[in-house]
């Protein structure tokens, strides 16, 4: 990175506290979610949110990286805008499976978040490899999610 990323970084860590922020808010993990069966596999709890601020510092990164790399004004609009997308996603998920309680509506938004991850994945992956390898936890940890996603669909469906 250049001597000038430092505010390019702030600019993405806000960004990411602000996703962090407005999904933790939605997420609510009272009766309702307790009360789901789950699957033997599923993480405790307290795995999530450190999953989560990885995920994120990890995507901080990756966004400046991919920022800083790109050679031409629309390929930086672009790094933007596919991580603005991304991010809109990733609280959609959380309004639609806990504020709505529609689990089997959130596993149908977790396939278009998973293809913005990919998107990501790839088009960061021609700007700088080492911003496309830091989107890949992500990419991964949301497979997992949807799949238990699923399992909380068969388990506990319908829903609506």
């Amino acid at each position: 990175m250049s001597k000038n990323w430092v505010i390019p970084f702030v600019v993405a860590a806000i960004a990411a506290m602000g996703v962090a922020f407005l999904g933790a808010t939605i997420t609510d993990l009272g009766p309702w979610y307790q009360s789901l069966e789950k699957p033997g596999w599923n993480p405790p709890d307290v795995v999530f949110p450190i999953a989560w601020t990885t995920i994120f510092a990890l995507a901080c990164v990756s966004a400046v990286t991919a920022w800083e790399k790109a050679t031409t004004p629309a390929q930086r609009d672009w790094v933007i805008s596919l991580f603005a997308l991304n991010a809109f996603l990733n609280i959609l998920w959380s309004l639609l499976f806990f504020r709505l309680q529609r689990p089997d509506l959130a596993f149908a938004e977790l396939l278009l978040l998973w293809l913005s991850i990919l998107l990501l994945v790839v088009f960061c992956s021609r700007i700088s490899k080492l911003s496309g390898l830091l989107l890949v936890p992500y990419l991964i940890w949301v497979s997992v999610a949807g799949a238990l996603n699923w399992q909380v669909i068969e388990l506990n469906g319908p829903f609506g």
